[in-house]
């Protein structure tokens, strides 16, 4: 069986396939892409504009990158469960070796400390504007949680995007309008879970008949 299955997965769905090489987003240039995600062609020749390959070769491009990473993640001497590699395989795919090298991720591999290894993980979703992507944010999710697969214990893990946004919340009328349009779109049964957990009218029962009546009459 092919050991890095499960990168291999995560990687095929969020690269997708693409017979022509298309420019990167952000320089509308090089460095070009093409099959599932490859800029660089085995014998390290750059993919460049008006390339093409078929899928076979688009999967041939991409086990070679795989297989190169793994053998680099093996020389660090991590001592990582065959998940966590398989996770830092899609990761290290997506963001580029050298970001991988100059990140915190290897200190807190080597110390054990996972928990910051997912939250590091998770830090890269962004794109050059800083803005959220989708496709990132759920590519990161999948890797977070196969990389904690086999660990025993408490497994769980997050983007903390929800938090984040709580604790930056000042009541500007872009943050009220992205809270609303996020309330619009929650299945209700959610949100009536989420209300009772967070206790939301819990600030309310604290208040005085006097300070409920000065919030009341500000609303009119």
């Amino acid at each position: 069986m092919y050991p890095y299955k499960n990168a291999l997965t995560i990687i095929k769905t969020f690269e997708g396939f693409s017979e022509k090489a298309y420019p990167d987003p952000d320089t509308g240039g090089a460095p070009y892409t093409i099959g599932y995600g490859t800029t660089y062609y085995p014998d390290g020749s750059e993919v460049k504009q008006g390339h093409m390959c078929t899928q076979r070769k688009a999967l041939e491009y991409v086990l070679k990158e795989i297989n190169v990473i793994a053998h680099e993640l093996d020389k660090l001497n991590l001592g990582l469960l065959d998940s966590m590699k398989e996770a830092l395989i899609s990761f290290i795919h997506s963001v580029g070796w050298e970001a991988f090298l100059y990140s915190e991720l290897i200190d807190y591999l080597e110390a054990s400390d996972y928990h910051a290894v997912t939250e590091e993980i998770n830090r890269w979703i962004f794109d050059s504007n800083h803005q959220v992507i989708g496709g990132l944010l759920d590519r990161r999710r999948r890797e977070t949680k196969l990389f904690l697969r086999d660990l025993e214990g408490d497994a769980w893990t997050s983007e903390e995007i929800m938090l984040k946004s709580f604790r930056n919340y000042s009541a500007a009328p872009h943050q009220v309008r992205a809270i609303r349009e996020l309330e619009a779109r929650i299945n209700p049964y959610v949100l009536s879970e989420f209300a009772n957990s967070f206790c939301i009218d819990e600030s309310v029962t604290d208040l005085d008949d006097q300070e409920l009546r000065d919030i009341f009459s500000s609303w009119e």
